[in-house]
């Protein structure tokens, strides 16, 4: 079964921790965007927030890269926070043709 996370490479260096969130959905948002950029991307914990709700605010759900790809991963990050993989909105109000 795939888990979406990407496969380990050793090459390209152990997995760090890019970013921890506390919602399994942005983790996963979060990770989607870096693959989609071409940087290797796995949830770490998501699980355990999912089977102890209760304890959800104190389980931090990780975004991890490989090492060497974290100045990649950073800028990625920094891009999507700036809003640079946003949609325009100037198609919005115009008729589409038939």
């Amino acid at each position: 079964m795939d888990d979406g996370n990407s496969p380990y490479d050793p090459a390209h260096g152990d997995w760090q921790t890019l970013i921890t969130v506390f919602s399994p959905t942005e983790a996963y948002l979060l990770r989607g965007v870096l693959q989609a950029a071409g940087v290797p991307a796995a949830v770490a914990d998501a699980h355990l927030v999912q089977a102890y709700t209760l304890l959800a605010g104190a389980i931090p759900v990780r975004v991890q890269v490989p090492e060497h790809r974290r100045v990649q991963a950073e800028a990625v990050l920094a891009a999507f926070e700036r809003g640079d993989y946003g949609l325009s909105d100037d198609h919005l109000g115009e008729e589409t043709p038939p």
